[in-house]
């Protein structure tokens, strides 16, 4: 079984309309929606809503 099949690299992109992004990987087995987190923006500077986009 390959190192991605549970555990795939996502990106997670702003909805502050910026264009920033952040990748990370998610558990399949726990999420298998799109996660939606609240991180910090720089561009925006302030925390807002990332949106995982495939």
């Amino acid at each position: 079984m390959a190192r991605t099949d549970i555990r795939p690299v996502i990106k997670l992109r702003s909805t502050a309309g910026t264009g920033f992004t952040y990748v990370t990987t998610k558990s399949r087995r726990n999420d298998p929606d799109r996660i939606a987190l609240r991180k910090f923006d720089p561009v925006a500077g302030r925390h807002v809503e990332f949106r995982e986009e495939r």
